[in-house]
């Protein structure tokens, strides 16, 4: 079996994988965007053992439970405000805990990742067979 078979067989396995996860994070921020709870949180400082940056986000779900949201490493770029605002937080009803925040970055940038991913695959693929 020929190098170049193989590798744009395995590119296109990728690109397809990476499509379907950018197509799954899609429906999931589009399902959040239409059906999701809506709620206030209060971004927090980390401990000071935790060396990450930014805030966590404390939020009430609807039984009355603290919740806590890490945005991640990317949480400033992701629009979370400093530590002591209001930041607005959508979960799932039956799942609190995949809370993620109410912008359109936070809920959008997966699945631009995930395209991203799938298009440099596909076109590593493409180039290798040509």
């Amino acid at each position: 079996m020929n190098a170049q078979v193989v590798l744009l067989a395995l590119c296109t396995g990728l690109g397809l994988g990476f499509l379907l996860a950018g197509v799954r994070a899609l429906a999931t921020a589009a399902a959040l965007w239409a059906r999701g709870r809506r709620v206030t949180g209060r971004v927090t400082a980390r401990a000071a053992a935790d060396r990450r940056r930014g805030g966590l986000v404390v939020f009430t779900d609807h039984l009355g439970r603290d919740l806590v949201l890490d945005p991640g490493p990317l949480g400033p770029f992701w629009g979370v405000p400093p530590v002591g605002a209001g930041v607005p937080v959508v979960y799932a009803r039956e799942r609190p805990t995949q809370a993620r925040l109410w912008t359109s970055r936070h809920l959008l940038a997966p699945s631009f990742g995930w395209f991203l991913s799938a298009t440099v695959a596909f076109g590593t693929g493409v180039v290798t067979a040509g």
